[in-house]
This record gives structure tokens, C-alpha cells and sequence, in this order.
């Protein structure tokens, strides 16, 4: 038996895409198959499977399930549940791997599958192997058994091991995803006043689309915390490994300035300690992080890329701007909105108890938003290639991490294509307005350069 898949479901840090069109069943079957076969070939027998609230993600479980045991793999089933509560359980469970169902901040009639191989990220040529495996019918044959675990509670219990902060009065957002039952039994825990909006899980999101990093999307959390006067609120994306925050006077907290939060703590246990974030984040967090004696790394866009770098360089915590804040100190190394929520109730009580304070202090600078514009697939590197020879051609100060990050006088910009979607993604930073209008100006005069404008804004 063979089966091929749509080309574009198999991405570059999971397999995604819109069930019924480019995802189904019979994918799900194929998926199980290979893992299963990798995990078998790397000496493994067991695989832990978690699952999110969309309406299709049960069907798509009982087939991977089927893939699985098929090809002589004994699967767990950890329940419905947040992303990081399947990676708690593959760090902690006697299981060789995991995967966890889901569509992740994705509008509802996607979904799709994260995986973890021997505590490290499943990606890149591992995903296109699975492909590949499926093309050729290349799969071990076996016959697992299924059992189920359930391990809310011990997931909680570990959320708030060794919990030092303050009381505080906190609005939070679940936008009706699968972090929801955790966040309640969390907060139930938690000290202070707690408001909780659209805990309940639906996978058809009826309330609002379930991601934090879009300013839209935290609009009724915004009305909670000035309604009710609150210290400030936070917001989780569909399946709880992005989070958002703003402060009690409704201001965006963004990912890097969180990650410039959490940082000072981490730094003063950790002294020296490499902090890494992604291409996108502001040159604020890399000064802060020097100004704390730590170790500023730039690195790739991308979950498994940074957590592949964070054991490269022992690094205790790091983030990327989509709000993916990932903490080796005191925990696993994976990205957990849920325990990132909990470290920075503790951070704020350890800098003075205010994150309006906190915010208030932050450098004030003008920046865009991510910039996602449409690409021809078979251009998207090709683009950044020239715009990258033009520029250092011209002397420019480049850097080719992740793209072309452009420093000048006025500020920086960047330019680099996403590894999941036929997109460009472009960012600037300045002091001013007039700054940020001639950075811009000069990421229009490469994109035309290469023959190409900023076209409509495109969704993850």
C-alpha cells in the first residue's frame, strides 16, 4: 500500500493543511505509518498522541492511531489538550515520541500534526521522509496496543512546581482553545483575582480567530481588564504554545518585550546565559539581554530551529516574536504559553509588581508588524538571494541568519522567506516615523528591484 500527499501539507516544522482539501483521514493513517517506522528503526516502541478541540481532530486521531499500531507502535493517548501538555508528557512518560492534533493558531477548517522523536523536534527532511515513506509503502508491520493516560493533573502540578509570585487581580483569553481545562484548573490554583474568558474548547472558535501576536484579536481581553480595572491580561493562541499579554492599561505586550521580561530573572540564576530569539525581534531585547550580563543570540524563525540551537549553546530561555517563548531553566526546553504564563506573573513580582511599570520603561520605537505578502513558491528564495547580493554589492551592513536583517542608521529591516507558505515576510524597526518610512521605502525599492511590490497581507 502506498499513498502520496498534498505537497503542500508537509512543512517545514509539521505537517498542516485544510481538512478535506489538502489534509484528511487517509493522511493521518500515512503519518502514523511512517513515525511509527522511525520510531521503530531508532529502537522505540512507544509513541504518546494528544489531540486539540477542532471538529475534525478525533477522526484524524483514529486513524493515526490506526498508522501507528499497524506498524508495531503501542500508543498512549494523553486526551484533549494543549500542545505543550504533549510534549510534557513525551519528557516525562516512558514513551519514545509523540505527536499532538492539531491546527494551531490556524483558522478552524485547518489542522494538522506536531511531532517529537526522542525529546528532540521531528522537522525538515524527517517530515519529507514521511512523504517519502508513503510514496514507496516503506513502513515496519506490527501490531501496538492503545492505552490511555490521564495526566491533567500532573501537568498542572508541574505548571506551578516551585510558584514564587505575587497575588495579582488577571484577565485571560483562551479564544476557545485547547489550553482551556488546564487554564481553568490553573488559575483555580493561582493566587489572586482571576476573570477567564472563552475557556470553554470549540474547535469552530466562534468568539474570535485564537491568535495573540494579531492586536485584533485581543480586543475583548482588552475590554475585561479596563472593565474590571485588572493588573493586566493574557492571551493564549489555539493550542497554548503562543502567548500574548497586554498590560492593565491595555497596551500590547509584544513577544520580544515578554522575552526581555523573562529574561532578567533567568540571568540573574543564570549569569552569562545565552538568550536566543528569532530574525524578527527588536534590537531592544539583544541590548537589554547584554545590559543583563547575558548573551544576545539571533537565530532562525522556527520552533524546531530554536530549540535545536537553544542545545547547541545551553541556552535557558528564549522566544521568537510570534510569541513561542521556550524555557530550559526549571524546565524541559519546549514552548509552553501556559508555564511562560506562569514565569512572568513571577517576573513581574520580582521587578516591582507592575507591568504597566515595566512596559512604561521599554525603549519607545516604531516598528511594523510582521509584513506577509503572496510569492511565487518557486521565487520566495530566490528573492532574498538577489536582495542580499544587491545589498552587500552596496556595502550594506547585512545579516544572512535567517534572510537579509538590514542595519542603518535610521534602524533595521528584514527580509526573508517563510519556510511553511509561499510568502515573503518583511520587518522595520526606527527611532521615528520618518525613520521607519525610509526603511520601508528601501525594502519597495529591492522587492522592485527583483521585480515584485508588497502585495495584501497574508494570514499564517
Amino acid at each position: 500500500m502506498t499513498h502520496r500527499f498534498d505537497p503542500t501539507s508537509l512543512r517545514e516544522y509539521d505537517i498542516r493543511g485544510i481538512v478535506g482539501k489538502t489534509l484528511g483521514t487517509a493522511d493521518a493513517y500515512a503519518i502514523g505509518r511512517g513515525f511509527a517506522t522511525h520510531v521503530r528503526r531508532a529502537g522505540g516502541t512507544r509513541v504518546a498522541v494528544g489531540w486539540d478541540g477542532r471538529v475534525s481532530s478525533e477522526s484524524l486521531r483514529d486513524e493515526l492511531v490506526r498508522g501507528l499500531t499497524e506498524s508495531g507502535v503501542d500508543v498512549v493517548r494523553t486526551g484533549l489538550g494543549p500542545t505543550p501538555m504533549l510534549y510534557f508528557a513525551e519528557a516525562t512518560l516512558e514513551v519514545d515520541g509523540g505527536i499532538q492534533i492539531t491546527g494551531s493558531h490556524n483558522p478552524a477548517d485547518y489542522n494538522g500534526f506536531k511531532m517529537v522523536l526522542g525529546h528532540k523536534p521531528f522537522f525538515a527532511g524527517q517530515i519529507q521522509s514521511i512523504g517519502e515513506m508513503a510514496a514507496t509503502g516503506d513502513w515496519e508491520e506490527g501490531a501496538g496496543t492503545v492505552s490511555d493516560a490521564d495526566i491533567e493533573d500532573l501537568y498542572v502540578d508541574r505548571l506551578l512546581e516551585d510558584f514564587s509570585g505575587r497575588a495579582f487581580r488577571i484577565g485571560w483569553d483562551n479564544g476557545n482553545g485547547a489550553g482551556g481545562r488546564i487554564l481553568e484548573k490553573l488559575v483555580a490554583r493561582l493566587p489572586g483575582e482571576h476573570h477567564v474568558l472563552y475557556a470553554d474548547i470549540d474547535g469552530r472558535f466562534p468568539n474570535h480567530h485564537p491568535d495573540p501576536t494579531e492586536e485584533k484579536n485581543l480586543a475583548d481581553l482588552k475590554a475585561l481588564v479596563a472593565e474590571k480595572g485588572l493588573d493586566f491580561g493574557i492571551a493564549f493562541d489555539g493550542d497554548a504554545d503562543r502567548i500574548g499579554a497586554i498590560d492593565g492599561r491595555g497596551r500590547v505586550v509584544w513577544g520580544d518585550q515578554i522575552l526581555s521580561i523573562l529574561a532578567e530573572p533567568v540571568l540573574k540564576e543564570v549569569p552569562g546565559g545565552t538568550i536566543i530569539a528569532d530574525v524578527k525581534a527588536s534590537q531592544a531585547l539583544f541590548d537589554r539581554v547584554k545590559e543583563l550580563g547575558g548573551e544576545p543570540c539571533m537565530w532562525k524563525t522556527g520552533h524546531s530551529l530554536i530549540k535545536v540551537k537553544m542545545a547547541e549553546t545551553h541556552s535557558p530561555l528564549a522566544g521568537e516574536m510570534s510569541g513561542h517563548i521556550f524555557f530550559k531553566h526549571r524546565w524541559y526546553g519546549f514552548d509552553d504559553a501556559l508555564y511562560s504564563a506562569v514565569r512572568l506573573i513571577e517576573a513581574i513580582s520580582q521587578l516591582g509588581g507592575s507591568l504597566t511599570a515595566l512596559k512604561d520603561r521599554m525603549p519607545v520605537l516604531m516598528n511594523t508588524p510582521e509584513l506577509r505578502f503572496q510569492v511565487d513558491e518557486s521565487r520566495k528564495f530566490k528573492v532574498v538571494e538577489e536582495v542580499l547580493d544587491r545589498l552587500e554589492a552596496s556595502g550594506a551592513e547585512v545579516n544572512r541568519t535567517d534572510g537579509a536583517r538590514v542595519n542603518t542608521p535610521d534602524g533595521w529591516w528584514l527580509l526573508r522567506a517563510s519556510n511553511t507558505q509561499d510568502v515573503l515576510v518583511a520587518r522595520a524597526e526606527a527611532k521615528d516615523q520618518a525613520g521607519l518610512d525610509r526603511l520601508l521605502a528601501q525594502i519597495d525599492e529591492q522587492l522592485a528591484a527583483s521585480g515584485l511590490e508588497r502585495g495584501e497581507q497574508v494570514a499564517h
